[in-house]
């Protein structure tokens, strides 16, 4: 199915996996509507696209008339808003459940083709309120629109991401780095490109309909083994200390007061709950996506953070 001259309303469009998409829509010819609160922080976008194409379209989240003038004429939507901490209570609910279901009403409502829904892996098993209201939204979206295909990635890489780039900065400044519960939760890492092509194929893909698909990429990590691997890249050699979970959530609660919390309760109890994908589950190999392993993808950018710079090695530095 040709994708060109079709209009798609992407929510969530300015944050890390969002760029991705939209620029992958554009590229397809499809005419991009970036729904946001704020839409001058949206205009850096429209370079990814020729004139007029990608247009930031102001949207109150919570209004379910200003979703629906958001959607309206539109014939694909895709969901990518999520939070990663609360700034106060029932922000998560709000993000992840409450939001959701009015997208997905209005799509409903003004006859959708396509609606996409990003969610996270595992959720049913996880106790974090992250991952409860996640696992709620996925519920609401269904309830609404049932044809809605979820897409559900691991821990996503990319040269902006929020989570190798987090650790590989904090790397500059503490010589020990904690190994929350012992180092063991394991991550099957999904590079950002490959989730933005899930994206595209469930958009074409008839049959991805009322579907979801697990995304993971091909290396399963622990969290010690991801310091390992930064370490290995930023050339930035550390020691490690151990933190049982209920001392860690005791740093966390002084932690969690900072404008941009390093660690959160609710992200310690998330540390308890492997974020792999069920052998089960239907994934990137069955959206016709080839997974790109975290040696291709983390060199580009990791290395950034060596001692004297990207090419200090080159200069035996």
């Amino acid at each position: 199915m040709s994708m060109k001259n079709k209009i798609a309303t992407v929510f969530g469009g300015t944050g890390f996996v969002g760029r991705q998409i939209v620029r992958e829509l554009a590229a397809r010819g499809v005419a991009v509507k970036v729904a946001t609160r704020v839409p001058e922080r949206a205009y850096f976008l429209k370079l990814d696209g020729s004139v007029g194409q990608i247009v930031p379209v102001a949207c109150d989240y919570s209004d379910e008339q200003s979703v629906a003038r958001a959607v309206k004429d539109s014939d694909y939507v895709v969901n990518c808003i999520g939070v990663l901490f609360e700034r106060k209570r029932g922000d998560f609910k709000r993000a992840h459940k409450d939001i959701p279901a009015i997208i997905a009403k209005a799509c409903e409502e003004e006859g959708v083709q396509r609606f996409v829904h990003i969610s996270i892996p595992n959720i049913e098993n996880d106790a974090s309120r992250y991952a409860s209201t996640k696992y709620e939204g996925e519920k609401a979206v269904q309830k609404a629109f049932p044809k809605v295909s979820i897409l559900r990635p691991s821990v996503v890489f990319g040269p902006d991401d929020d989570f190798f780039n987090k650790f590989a900065e904090l790397m500059r400044f503490l010589p020990v780095l904690p190994l929350i519960g012992g180092g063991k939760t394991k991550f099957q890492p999904v590079y950002v490109g490959d989730v933005a092509d899930a994206v595209i194929a469930a958009l074409e893909k008839l049959e991805a309909q009322g579907q979801i698909y697990e995304l993971g990429g091909p290396d399963i990590v622990s969290f010690k083994e991801i310091y390992e691997i930064l370490s290995r890249y930023t050339g930035r050699k550390r020691s490690y200390i151990s933190l049982p979970f209920w001392l860690a959530k005791v740093q966390a609660v002084f932690m969690g007061l900072m404008p941009k919390p390093l660690l959160t309760c609710d992200q310690v109890e998330s540390l308890k709950t492997d974020y792999l994908i069920k052998p089960s589950a239907q994934g990137l190999s069955d959206l016709g996506v080839k997974t790109t392993g975290m040696d291709t993808i983390l060199p580009t950018y990791l290395e950034s953070y060596r001692s004297g710079g990207r090419f200090a090695a080159l200069h035996g530095r």
